[in-house]
């Protein structure tokens, strides 16, 4: 029996996840039209290498890392999810916080599915773990947990002990991860040991279950066969966080300015697993990957592989939509982004689309005081300050109480008996303070290159005074010799 340990605070919602998890995963249909924006994960956009007109092959290239060198750079390439023929690169509507445009590749696809050519690594364990890692970045897999960190980036680390797989999946209604965990093990498992290969080989790798996922825990059981440790942890909101995993399976605590792999740990989701085997088993890049659409907007609550780029409202019709819909969401109800519209495209950290009905969106009421966003809080954070210095644009006070420990859980936001959304607030301002670093030190190298500039004038006016001066010292001692000569 593996020893748990727990996290302070967390909450146990309701779920909802019986609307989608019973049903297998349904292929999405094939879209006239894919957007592919250049920035579907965290880091620096890529780079277009098609143009307008080109033909492309499904997993062929369109968009790649600056310098084409992923592995040193917190940037992935971007694949074609279809074949088909580049119609536009244009700004589109994209499922980002700041509800603005960004530069996508449209691509009208031909409903043939012509797949570039593909290199596996087969006898991936004979390789270096530096040549597998690049193959992985070059796939263009991120975190598809949500986060959108570059895998390849996670995969530098030495010295690791351990390898978290986290199938925790602890946000009501999204159950992607479930059927996926339930449908393809061997994958995931398979995805496991790859990973395990590049970071040199950890001691121990677990796939972490919550035990309300009784069947996904007894499919990888059954499939592990002893290569990794299958372990169900309790059902307890934000479970999948990866601090709060961390802590309940090793008891260790990753400190405020640390990262895991600083205490010997990386963890990775288990479709990112799946991604990997993929690409190095199978040679394909990410083009795809299973969605859960929920909600009581639709007819058929189900999830669904879908190519990277399909509009959202083809996949919403395709589970039937229902009149009256008020709400979109992309993610889980705790830390999930409202969207304006489904006229964007589902990209690598569309986990789950949630269509809302006017039953499920509670209206906001007026702060009580009650200390319970506090109670709950698994980063022991104080919420309710929080929020009145978000509200007051008191930015400053609002990192004074720790802001960017905040890990958006959404747990406070839950239990607040007045249904502020407690975490838009805090969104919010971590946004404006970075905007306004970034304002700060475009303000900084603006005041160095003006400095530099004064003192470079400076400098040159000196040393022109100087030139000056011996030219016109050369010059009376050139004139006191000729006089010399004809005296």
């Amino acid at each position: 029996m593996t020893r748990l340990w727990h996290f302070h605070g967390g909450v146990k919602p309701d779920e909802h996840k019986t609307l989608s998890c019973e049903k297998p995963i349904a292929p999405a249909k094939i879209p006239p039209f894919l957007v592919l924006p250049f920035l579907q994960h965290i880091g620096e956009p890529s780079k277009s290498v098609v143009q307008v007109g080109d033909k492309v092959l499904k997993g062929q290239i369109v968009a790649h890392c600056w310098g084409n060198d992923c592995s040193l750079l917190m940037s992935v390439p971007i694949h074609a999810s279809s074949s088909g023929t580049i119609v536009a690169i244009e700004p589109r509507p994209v499922p980002h916080p700041s509800g603005l445009t960004a530069h996508c590749i449209v691509i009208e696809t031909d409903g043939e599915e012509k797949w570039a050519k593909r290199t596996p690594l087969v006898d991936y364990s004979a390789l270096a773990p530096e040549v597998v890692r690049n193959h992985i970045g070059k796939a263009g897999i991120v975190g598809l947990g949500g986060a959108g960190f570059p895998s390849h980036i996670k995969l530098k680390p030495k010295s690791i002990d351990t390898l978290i797989i986290n199938g925790a999946e602890c946000e009501p209604y999204i159950t992607c991860d479930d059927r996926l965990m339930r449908t393809h093990p061997d994958d995931i498992i398979v995805g496991a040991q790859i990973i395990k290969h590049v970071l040199g080989g950890a001691k121990r790798c677990i796939i972490a279950v919550e035990d309300n996922k009784p069947a996904a825990y007894q499919a990888l059981l059954d499939a592990a066969q002893g290569r990794v440790e299958v372990i169900q942890v309790p059902t307890h909101y934000p479970m999948g966080g990866e601090r709060q995993l961390i802590q309940v399976l090793t008891g260790k605590e990753v400190g405020r300015s640390q990262f895991p792999p600083s205490i010997g740990i990386v963890m990775h989701n288990v479709e990112t697993a799946r991604a990997v085997y993929r690409a190095v088993q199978i040679g394909q890049a990410l083009v795809s990957r299973v969605v859960t659409i929920t909600g009581e907007g639709v007819e058929r609550p189900q999830n669904i592989e879908v190519l990277l780029g399909t509009p959202m409202h083809l996949v919403i019709d395709q589970c039937g939509r229902k009149p009256g819909v008020e709400r979109l969401i992309m993610g889980g109800p705790m830390m999930g982004l409202a969207l304006p519209h489904d006229d964007m495209p589902v990209i690598k950290t569309t986990n789950c689309l949630i269509v809302s009905g006017a039953n499920e969106i509670p209206l906001a009421m007026p702060c009580i005081r009650c200390g319970a966003c506090a109670d709950v809080c698994p980063v022991n954070l104080l919420p309710q300050q929080l929020y009145w210095h978000a509200k007051a644009k008191d930015l400053k006070k609002a990192q004074d109480y720790h802001l960017f420990d905040c890990i958006d859980c959404g747990c406070c936001a839950y239990v607040c008996p007045s249904h502020i959304p407690l975490v838009s607030y805090f969104r919010y301002a971590k946004a404006e303070i970075r905007a306004c670093e970034r304002k700060r030190e475009k303000a900084e190298s603006a005041r160095r290159r003006h400095d530099f500039h004064s003192f470079r004038l400076e400098r040159d006016k000196i040393e022109q005074a100087a030139r000056h001066k011996k030219a016109a010292a050369r010059a009376t001692i050139k004139a006191a010799i000729e006089r010399a000569k004809h005296g």
